[in-house]
């Protein structure tokens, strides 16, 4: 992790808030990751994401949505599945990076900030209401990581003068 201009002014003390900020928004980054990629591992190998009754598999490969008959409702679920699992893992590679190696410039962004709180927040809002507990459990995880790495960013973060 790169020291910017402005951690060379802070105290050890502020500095080993920083690193953990910076730690605990990477643990965070990483849960999204590893869930989006096991989600499209599961998506397009293998029959986690298949329903238990075959005959669904079939009709849903048989039936157009409302809004076009270009596609079939299983092709548009694998579609939405891979695609929920591609904003996962961009998710984790952008805020991963950001933390790791541009850890000022997201702390010191309230748009980034606001924009990953409020992305992570819509996750456990999906997972309650239309999940199962495991993704609720990782994301809630990652969701306390993100919460506390702001958190450990802002305690005595003024620089020495």
């Amino acid at each position: 992790m790169s020291q910017g201009p402005l951690d060379l002014r802070l105290s050890p003390q502020n500095r080993e808030s920083i690193v953990a900020a910076r730690i605990l928004m990477a643990l965070c980054a990483s849960i999204v990751f590893t869930l989006g990629v096991v989600h499209l591992v599961y998506t397009l190998w293998g029959p986690m994401l298949t329903p238990r009754d075959p005959a669904l598999q079939v009709s849903m490969s048989q039936i157009s949505p409302v809004i076009t008959k270009e596609t079939t409702m299983w092709r548009a679920w694998v579609g939405f599945n891979a695609s929920h699992s591609m904003g996962l893992i961009l998710f984790g590679l952008v805020f991963g990076f950001l933390a790791l190696a541009h850890g000022q410039l997201l702390f010191q962004s309230p748009f980034l900030l606001l924009v990953g709180l409020v992305l992570l927040g819509g996750f456990v809002v999906l997972c309650k209401v239309y999940f199962f507990s495991a993704p609720l459990t990782g994301i809630s995880i990652s969701l306390a990581c993100y919460v506390a790495s702001i958190a450990l960013s802002r305690l005595n973060n003024a620089p020495l003068t």
